[in-house]
């Protein structure tokens, strides 16, 4: 088959997963809370029922990913046994039981005219995922979409693409199990790299937004192609501040976790500050603690002084994603110059801060722009799990519509309705 008859090919494939997803958006739309609780406890019980079909599916990826050079950390992603199964049964089980957002009334005012409005949420409609690795996500942004009354399109990693089948069959069988439609959740039926620029330019109307999940090389591809919306965010240079009137043990457990609870994660801290106030009580410590449990350190010229294994930073550190057990750390005089260097160095993800005093941190709370902020916590609570909102897509940094964690509400928009009793406008 030449090249062109290729494109073509799957240029057709994505252009029917389009427009069945569009149909079965209109289905899903209007499906009851119970419709919706039915299919998600279905597939989770599906998942149960085909434990062995799923992780003989997930040894042909492992295989396939071990022969292909994957490293152990992607690897150790991909592979599924009867704890991570156990955890997507959970997952689905747990959204289930999420308030449904569709129909919800955000806020009703009448007019003196006589016009009852009311802003109501609605879904989406037709919701592109892309995502690397992870086949749990199949089953996470599928049921997330499907709770948010949205039809979703899902495109994973080629290395996962045996596991995300099996466990994309279980999510069909729990939907026809529950009376509605199998293309409600789509899986993209190949690994053509052509299906992804498809999606992006939106398979002709049919896609309302994209969210990927991945990599800085994914995500850039997603926001410089797409032709629809994106709720992303390209990278999580994480800053923790620790301020002059900050308990020592406080700020070394929060700045310990923050960076070494999970290195790779959007929410791990990539950059310390430390007020200048507290140098010679708090830095020490802390750079003992981290070093303690393998973190290298770069820092500025005070830090080095102090810190003896720190090796010196450069310009390029402070604008670093390590994603790794390295950490930036800086002197500064105090929140103003923390904020100054957050909002020159932040990618927007996440920020924290730890001090006593509430004036200081409101400060911090309110001056920095980035999408999650936390007093006295460490930055690896940005997560939708955390915060409340069950499973999550992912973390949004831009400012419209959805920003912070993607969970069910933020899948949804909103509409007005607008009840009269035979008004019309004067002329």
């Amino acid at each position: 088959m030449t090249t062109t008859s290729q494109e073509t090919s799957v240029a057709e494939v994505m252009a029917d997963v389009g427009t069945r997803a569009r149909a079965a958006a209109r289905q899903i739309a209007n499906a009851s809370t119970e419709q919706k609780q039915d299919a998600l406890r279905a597939s989770a019980k599906q998942l149960d029922s085909n434990r062995a079909a799923i992780l003989a599916a997930n040894a042909k990826d492992m295989e396939a990913g071990k022969s292909s050079g994957l490293s152990k950390a992607m690897l150790d992603r991909l592979k599924l046994d009867d704890k991570r199964i156990d955890g997507i049964r959970d997952s689905l089980l747990a959204i289930a039981e999420l308030a449904d957002p569709v129909g919800q009334i955000i806020s009703e005012w009448d007019r003196p005219n006589g016009l009852k409005i009311e802003r109501v949420r609605c879904p989406l409609g037709v919701i592109g995922v892309i995502f690397e690795s992870r086949p749990n996500v199949t089953a996470d942004a599928g049921a997330l979409c499907l709770m948010a009354g949205n039809a979703v399109i899902l495109r994973g990693g080629s290395d996962s693409f045996h596991s995300s089948g099996a466990i994309h069959g279980c999510m069909v069988d729990g939907l026809k199990d529950a009376g509605l439609s199998a293309d409600i959740v789509q899986l993209v039926p190949t690994t053509d790299r052509a299906a992804v620029g498809e999606l992006l330019a939106g398979l002709g109307g049919n896609v309302d937004v994209i969210v990927p999940r991945g990599g800085k090389g994914l995500v850039g591809r997603v926001q410089n192609e797409a032709r629809v919306p994106v709720f992303a965010h390209l990278e999580g240079i994480c800053h923790v501040y620790v301020d002059g009137a900050a308990e020592l043990k406080m700020a070394t457990e929060i700045v310990l976790n923050a960076k070494m609870r999970r290195t790779g994660i959007c929410g791990a801290a990539e950059t310390l500050l430390i007020d200048r106030a507290v140098v010679d009580s708090h830095l020490k410590p802390i750079a003992d603690a981290l070093t303690a449990e393998g973190c290298e350190l770069r820092g500025d010229e005070q830090v080095c002084k102090v810190v003896g294994e720190a090796k010196h930073a450069t310009e390029e550190d402070w604008s670093a994603e390590y994603l790794d057990s390295i950490l930036s750390v800086k002197i500064v005089d105090g929140v103003d110059e923390a904020i100054a260097h957050v909002q020159k160095y932040s990618s927007s993800h996440t920020e924290a801060i730890v001090t006593n005093d509430a004036e200081v941190a409101e400060r911090f709370l309110n001056e920095i722009d980035s999408a999650i902020l936390l007093h006295n916590a460490s930055t690896q609570f940005a997560d939708g799990g955390e915060f409340g909102m069950g499973a999550e897509i992912g973390i949004a940094t831009g400012k419209m519509h959805a920003r912070g964690p993607i969970g069910v509400e933020q899948l949804t928009s909103f509409k007005y309705r607008v009840r009269g009793s035979g008004q019309t406008r004067p002329k």
